[in-house]
């Protein structure tokens, strides 16, 4: 079997910031878009307080003042350097490598030793330790499927960021896959989850048992 993992820096721009301010650890902290306009990344502790990405700053200032959010000019030149670090780590784990975003890279790991997910365990270390970065790693048989897996490994505990679909059983899989919402696949997000719930498709497992064709007139 095919097997792909996605590596995802954790709130990226907010990580990189709190690499060199270890105090923002445990804070809320949101990072704004060029001339401070908009909330371009959140840390775990804003986005529980309900600031959504994209939100203008000036909406968010009382908030702010409420909950003692921390608000941070972008800084790109910063980002790119970090990137760059994380993205050389990465390469050493395998001759197959493609950068996906400034925070997002896949890899090949078929044909590396089982079981795949302490590949991903050891890059999660690597990585923290070398750049103070956190990361998530999803593996699985498509790009599709490493995206939900690193979904999987962000949101729920029991796999301390690493999620290897392929070693669960179809079972398991199947139990995980009623859990998330269609819109988290790649390709679908917040403009076609809509209508895909308008013709009873809430989850990925929903999404798994349509008639492909059926799709193709929805979505078409």
């Amino acid at each position: 079997m095919r097997s792909i993992a996605l590596i995802d820096v954790n709130n990226f721009y907010v990580s990189c910031e709190r690499v060199f301010n270890p105090a923002l650890e445990g804070r809320p902290v949101i990072v704004l878009s060029n001339n401070d306009g908009c909330a371009v990344a959140r840390s775990n502790e804003a986005k529980a307080l309900g600031i959504q990405m994209g939100t203008p700053w000036f909406q968010l200032r009382d908030l702010a003042r409420q909950h003692g959010i921390l608000a941070y000019s972008s800084n790109y030149p910063l980002y790119a350097d970090m990137s760059n670090r994380v993205m050389t780590i990465l390469s050493r784990f395998s001759p197959l490598q493609e950068i996906y975003s400034i925070d997002e890279c896949f890899l090949e790991l078929t044909g590396m030793p089982l079981p795949h997910a302490a590949i991903g365990q050891a890059i999660q270390k690597q990585i923290r330790q070398w750049t103070g970065l956190p990361v998530c790693a999803g593996i699985a048989a498509t790009k599709t499927l490493a995206k939900l897996a690193n979904h999987i490994a962000k949101k729920h505990p029991r796999f301390n960021g690493v999620c290897d679909l392929n070693a669960l059983n179809p079972a398991e899989q199947e139990e995980w896959f009623t859990r998330i919402p269609a819109g988290e696949i790649w390709g679908i997000g917040r403009k076609l989850a809509p209508r895909l719930a308008a013709i009873g498709i809430h989850t990925v497992q929903d999404l798994r048992q349509t008639n492909p064709a059926m799709l193709l007139r929805v979505l078409a």
